[in-house]
């Protein structure tokens, strides 16, 4: 069922999409052997390219697709890429996408060049191509990641984190990519300042479900199975257990509190915290949030005429808040 939506979804930018992966496959092309290996190994691991879709729809729904959007999209790509292996060190993760991760394999140090030389790729294609705002849209998303980076690394050691903070967080390290994903595609076929601000909206607001949908995995639901509890065990603070903590009484939240800084590898300990945020509908509260923004990032693109593009972006909105994985 995922593969049809998938596909379904891609139906009015198949043709850019196969041609966006060839001229991917170029773009991480190295004369260093082992860095030629590693590129090699990453485009054979790509993920569903939920970026380059939203550059190519948001860029066909407000125009006609040109070498600035293939540009854009392998930008958002390799600047993607980059912050996933950066992530995988950060996290100390041997895994990515069901596979060996890059520091898995090749240790960290490697791992943080491999992430410096993807994101200084991205610099010369937009740079080699006069590419000025692009580059402008991209260094932000940048910023915004590596801010949100650190600001949840902060309140992960002093586990403070409330509701305002979560959606600050997810803000910079999630949706800031995927709204400049959006904005990137729209600037490449359009000048309609109104048509940019309106896909750059939609884009952050829809980063902001993505995430979500995200951390409620996490927990487990009767669709999805077995609970993962990761972000308990790595000390992340997520939508589902802020609302739990805060239904809580003082004592019960102290308690769990405690057992996060210093029983989060317990098992035992993690499934008493995952019950407790099913108890106290977490995940419920979690999902109103999720589609109080799916609302949000629809409304904003309605005054994008209607057409086959913003039809499958649409879709690829319903396919964000109802994926199984």
């Amino acid at each position: 069922m995922a593969v049809k939506a998938i596909n379904s979804i891609k139906a009015p930018i198949a043709d850019e999409l196969l041609k966006f992966e060839e001229h991917f496959r170029n773009a991480m092309k190295s004369k260093v052997a082992l860095l030629d290996k590693i590129m090699y190994y990453i485009v054979q691991k790509k993920g569903k390219q939920v970026r380059p879709m939203l550059v190519f729809l948001c860029a066909k729904s407000c125009g006609q697709i040109n070498d600035s959007t293939y540009t854009a999209a392998s930008l958002i790509e390799l600047v993607h890429t980059a912050s996933l292996v950066h992530d995988d060190v950060v996290d100390d993760s041997n895994e990515r996408r069901g596979a060996f991760s890059i520091n898995a394999l090749w240790k960290n140090k490697i791992a943080v060049l491999v992430g410096d030389y993807l994101l200084t790729k991205g610099l010369f294609i937009a740079l080699d191509n006069d590419e000025y705002e692009q580059l402008k849209i991209l260094s932000g998303a940048v910023k915004e990641i590596t801010e949100g980076e650190l600001l949840q690394f902060e309140k992960s050691r002093k586990l403070d984190i409330d509701e305002a903070d979560y959606f600050k967080v997810i803000r910079q390290k999630t949706a800031s990519l995927i709204a400049a994903s959006c904005k990137a595609g729209a600037v490449s076929t359009t000048k309609n300042q109104e048509y940019i601000d309106a896909i750059y909206n939609f884009g952050e607001d829809i980063g902001i479900a993505f995430q979500i949908k995200d951390d409620i995995f996490d927990y487990g639901t009767n669709i999805i199975g077995k609970p993962r509890g990761i972000d308990i065990k790595e000390k992340k603070m997520t939508l589902p257990l802020i609302y739990a903590l805060n239904q809580s009484s003082k004592s019960v939240k102290r308690k769990y509190i405690k057992y996060i800084k210093k029983d989060s590898k317990n098992s035992k300990k993690v499934k008493e915290i995952i019950d407790h945020v099913h108890k106290m509908g977490g995940l419920e509260y979690a999902q109103e949030k999720m589609l109080e923004y799916k609302a949000k990032a629809l409304s904003h693109i309605s005054i994008i005429p209607d057409s086959e593009s913003k039809q499958a972006l649409l879709k690829l909105v319903d396919y964000i808040v109802e994926r199984k994985h």
